[in-house]
C-alpha cells in the first residue's frame, strides 16, 4: 500500500488494538475529569462556598455546551462544506493578503498569507462538488480548524478566570494583617471615638486630597498615574471598613471586614468564569471583522487597555471623592473618617457594570492572545506540511 493510501485508511482498515487503545484513553480522562469536578463540587459544599460551587456549575455548563458544539461540526462539517458560492464572493473580507500583494507585505503578512494559501489549497479537496467558478463556503479542514479555536477559547476562558482569582485572593490575603491589628490595644487608642482630630490631618484624607483635586482637569489626571503608584492603602482599607460597619453594624462592633471581601470575591469569580451571550456575539463580532487592512488587531489590543485603565481611575477617583466629601461636611472628626459609600460614585449607579467591564476586558485580552497562539501554530503547521 503506498504512503499516500495508508495516510487515507478507513476503521475497517485500523488495527483493533489502536481503535481499542485511543478509545480506552479518551474515556479514561474523560472519567477523571467528571470525578474531579465531583469532588471539587463536593469540597465546595462542605466547605459551605456556595458562589465558588455555582461557579464550578458554570464552568460544567460550558463544558456540555463546547460538548454540543464538537457534535454539531462533526456532524454537519461536509454538509457545510458542500454550500457552494462565487469565487468572488468568496476572495471578499479575506483576513490574509491575496497572493498578488505576496511581495509588499512585511514579514508578518507572509506569514499569514502562507497559512491563506495552504487553506486554499485543502479547499480545492473539498470542493469537487462545487461547479466551476465556486468554491466551498468553509472547507472541512477550516471548520476543524474552527473547531479547536473555540475549544481553547472556552478553556483558556476557565483558566484565565482561575489565574484572576487566584490573584485576586493573593492579594486579600496581605490585607489579613491589617484586620488583625483592630483587636490590638494600639488600634483601639489611634482611633479612639473620643479623639478629635481636624479632617485634614486624617491619613485617608491626606493620602487623596491635594491642591488638585479640586481642578476637574487634574482631579482625573491625578487619579489616572496614582493607579499606577497605589492600590489600596492600609488607611484606605480602615476607612472603608469603618464605614461599611457604621452602615450594615453597629458602631464598634467586632466584625472580619478582610472575610467578607473574599466572601465578595467568590461572588463576583461567579460573574467572571461565565461566557455571557454577549461575549460570544463580541467573539462573533472579532471573528466578522477581523479583515485584512482594518487594523482589527490593533484595537483589539487597545480596548482592552483603554477599559482597565479606565475602571483603575473611576475606582481612584470615588475613593477621592469620598476623602473631599469628608472634608466639605466636617473640619473636626472623632475617631476614624466616616465615608458614606453609596452607588451614586459609580458609572450610571451601577457598581456592578465595573465588574462587566473587567469581564469582557479579560475575555478580549484572552481573544487576543489565542489568536496569536493559533496563528503560529497553524504557521508552523503550514510549514511542515507543505
Amino acid at each position: 500500500m503506498a504512503a499516500g493510501d495508508t495516510s487515507e485508511r478507513k476503521l475497517d482498515q485500523t488495527p483493533t488494538w489502536a481503535v481499542a487503545g485511543v478509545c480506552a484513553v479518551i474515556i479514561i480522562v474523560s472519567i477523571a475529569l467528571e470525578k474531579v469536578l465531583h469532588k471539587l463540587g463536593k469540597f465546595f459544599t462542605d466547605k459551605r462556598k456556595k458562589a465558588l460551587f455555582e461557579a464550578l456549575e458554570k464552568v460544567k455548563a460550558e463544558l456540555m455546551i463546547l460538548g454540543f458544539i464538537s457534535l454539531i461540526l462533526t456532524f454537519s462539517q461536509y454538509y457545510i462544506a458542500k454550500i457552494c458560492i462565487p469565487i468572488d464572493v468568496a476572495d471578499t473580507m479575506l483576513p490574509c493578503a491575496k497572493k498578488g500583494k505576496y511581495a509588499k507585505e512585511g514579514k508578518g503578512a507572509r506569514r499569514l498569507l502562507l497559512l491563506y494559501e495552504h487553506g486554499r489549497s485543502l479547499a480545492s479537496a473539498y470542493g469537487s462538488s462545487c461547479k466551476k467558478g465556486k468554491v466551498p463556503i468553509i472547507t472541512v479542514d477550516g471548520l476543524h480548524q474552527l473547531h479547536i479555536l473555540i475549544f481553547f477559547l472556552a478553556v483558556l476562558h476557565v483558566a484565565y478566570s482561575a489565574i484572576t482569582m487566584a490573584l485576586g485572593r493573593l492579594k486579600t490575603r496581605g490585607w489579613k494583617q491589617w484586620e488583625e491589628e483592630t483587636s490590638s490595644h494600639d488600634y483601639e487608642f489611634s482611633n479612639d471615638p473620643a479623639r478629635f482630630r481636624l479632617t485634614h490631618e486624617t491619613s485617608f484624607v491626606r493620602a487623596h486630597t491635594s491642591f488638585w483635586t479640586r481642578i476637574p482637569l487634574f482631579f482625573y489626571i491625578g487619579c489616572f498615574f496614582r493607579q499606577f503608584f497605589r492600590s489600596v492603602s492600609k488607611s484606605d482599607y480602615m476607612t472603608l471598613r469603618n464605614g461599611f460597619i457604621n452602615l450594615h453594624l453597629a458602631p464598634g462592633t467586632k466584625f472580619n471586614f478582610q472575610k467578607y471581601i473574599k466572601r465578595s470575591l467568590e461572588d463576583d469569580f461567579q460573574v467572571v468564569v461565565g461566557v455571557s451571550p454577549v461575549l460570544w456575539a463580541s467573539f462573533v463580532i472579532f471573528l466578522l471583522l477581523n479583515v485584512n487592512g482594518w487594523q482589527t488587531m490593533f484595537w483589539a489590543s487597545i480596548i482592552p487597555l483603554v477599559i482597565i485603565l479606565a475602571v483603575g481611575t473611576k475606582l481612584q477617583a470615588i475613593l477621592t471623592k469620598m476623602a473631599l466629601e469628608i472634608t466639605e461636611r466636617h473640619a473636626v472628626i472623632q475617631g476614624i473618617p466616616l465615608v458614606q459609600a453609596s452607588d451614586k460614585y459609580f458609572w450610571f449607579s451601577k457598581p456592578s457594570l465595573m465588574l462587566h467591564f473587567i469581564h469582557f476586558a479579560l475575555f478580549q485580552v484572552l481573544c487576543e492572545t489565542l489568536r496569536i497562539l493559533i496563528t503560529y501554530f497553524l504557521y508552523f503547521h503550514a510549514k511542515h506540511a507543505g
